[in-house]
């Protein structure tokens, strides 16, 4: 899909106004669509001190919990391998976390529910983000000394940290492999992907320093920490095209696309809506751009944060927030259409302007075709309009056993609703020689059609669904004159 011009200039004012407000010292985004990156830029500087130019569509970042994503798609690989049952529990794998249990009940949470949040285990993103570097050995020993949940796992969806820690050690114990060495050659690598979970050594590699507010004024660079149990939660460094690469690859999954290390499946899997959380807060738009969507339900999938709008339906997304860095990952589920954005300042949240962001190329896509596209109905659901459309005109017992699943007769004797068909039409002034013809037709689903017949004075909504059997019958008939309540069900 083409992306104007006027559109990503749009985009990119968006992160510079970001920048000029001291929001960070430096921004780099992409716009991606399912073929890949659409466009990119940088806007401020990727380090105070030295000062190094603005960031660039290769610059390096840390994407902070981003990762995630790849800690849940390495445990679909183990699972599609035959190698890990999530709904084991992962104290089967790490035998030192036996978290307690709110009421003393006997629940072990299980590595799904670690993957979609609902482990039990509280919000922990101060503390956790600055436990990157912890061994195996001190890891061991904390979860030895013991855990404490704050709700009963599967009960309810609270971000944990600590669970996808637990969760990287999973991927140690079934695998043989440590969990960076993991993800880098079942993932990253087959993928081609320009990321790693160490500083890059080589000084031509263009990296961005992340920063925090100084006592007072101004910004003070801030150290990198090394990998290690927590790299599990956010270890990553990724430039705005190596992302939003991965983003696509995701994206893509809904295409039925096979390509890469894990099926379009599993990579489907983890877009789906598995915990929801309460509604969040959306941030306020910029004066003059369109709001960002305001999602309806929110919630978790597996490394991956699901949202329904109103307007443009599911957004897939996740943010990451680092000392010294933010990161944003959104895209549009239906038509691949997503953003990537990272700022080089502590929690600077960047999300706020991959959101706006989005909404302005949703906005502008949609005003030039449908973002979603309508659903084509079966073949056997247009027969059956046909069918039913004549039923309405002129009624037949016979005729109408042929279309109708035997729920209809049985819910609404045929008699009466052919008596409620004729009141019907007596509403709508009676038949026209164009009642037989169908017009506005639509549907929701496949399966769904919903159509007109005009008459005299108005005109019949006709509604039908089908049974999902190999030969589908109508197993919803609903007939109701426009401008009438009463309706045949």
């Amino acid at each position: 899909m083409t992306v104007a011009t006027d559109t990503l200039q749009a985009v990119e004012a968006v992160f510079a106004e970001r920048i000029a407000a001291g929001t960070a010292p430096g921004a780099s985004w992409a716009v991606l669509d399912r073929s890949g990156v659409v466009a990119g830029g940088g806007v401020g500087v990727a380090s105070l001190d030295p000062v190094r130019p603005a960031p660039g569509p290769d610059t390096l970042f840390r994407i902070a919990s981003c990762t995630k994503s790849f800690t849940a798609a390495a445990l679909l690989l183990l699972r599609d391998r035959g190698l890990l049952d999530l709904d084991a529990t992962a104290r089967s794998f790490v035998p030192e976390f036996a978290p307690e249990i709110p009421g003393d009940l006997e629940v072990d949470p299980t590595v799904r529910m670690l993957m979609t949040m609902s482990g039990g285990l509280p919000t922990d993103d101060p503390w956790a983000d600055r436990e990157e570097s912890m061994t195996r050995e001190e890891f061991s020993a904390t979860l030895a000394a013991g855990i404490r949940c704050a709700s009963v796992p599967g009960t309810a969806m609270e971000y944990s940290n600590l669970g996808y820690a637990v969760l990287g050690q999973v991927v140690e114990r079934v695998s043989g492999v440590a969990f960076t060495d993991f993800v880098m050659r079942e993932l990253i690598e087959p993928l081609g992907l320009d990321m790693r979970f160490e500083l890059p050594a080589d000084e031509m590699v263009p990296y961005a320093t992340g920063h925090r507010r100084a006592a007072g004024d101004g910004w003070l660079a801030l150290p990198f920490t090394g990998p290690g149990v927590f790299s599990a939660i956010g270890g990553l460094f990724a430039s705005t095209s190596s992302l939003a690469r991965w983003a696509v690859w995701l994206a893509e999954a809904s295409t039925g696309a096979e390509r890469g290390p894990l099926s379009a499946a599993s990579r489907r899997e983890m877009q789906q809506l598995m915990r929801v959380a309460a509604k969040r807060h959306t941030p306020p738009a910029v004066p003059g751009a369109p709001t960002p969507p305001s999602p309806v339900v929110y919630g978790y999938g597996f490394g991956l944060f699901v949202e329904f709008d109103e307007r443009f339906g599911a957004i897939v997304s996740h943010s990451g927030g680092y000392p010294g860095f933010s990161a944003h990952m959104r895209w549009h589920a239906a038509s691949g259409l997503g953003v990537v954005a990272f700022e080089n300042a502590t929690y600077a949240r960047v999300s706020q302007g991959a959101e706006l962001a989005l909404a302005i190329v949703l906005d502008a896509a949609d005003r030039v075709a449908p973002v979603s596209p309508s659903p084509a109905p079966w073949p056997e659901t247009l027969e059956a309009s046909v069918a039913i459309s004549g039923l309405v005109n002129d009624w037949s017992d016979a005729a109408a056993s042929a279309v109708l699943a035997t729920n209809v007769g049985l819910d609404v004797p045929y008699d009466e609703r052919r008596a409620a068909i004729e009141a019907a039409w007596g509403a709508v002034g009676g038949r026209t020689a164009a009642s037989t013809t169908p017009v506005d037709a639509e549907c929701d689903s496949p399966d769904h059609l919903v159509w007109f017949l005009p008459g005299a004075t108005g005109r019949l909504r006709v509604e039908v669904r089908m049974t999902p059997l190999a030969e589908p019958l109508a197993q919803t008939f609903l007939v109701k004159a426009e401008s009438h309540e009463a309706s045949v069900a």
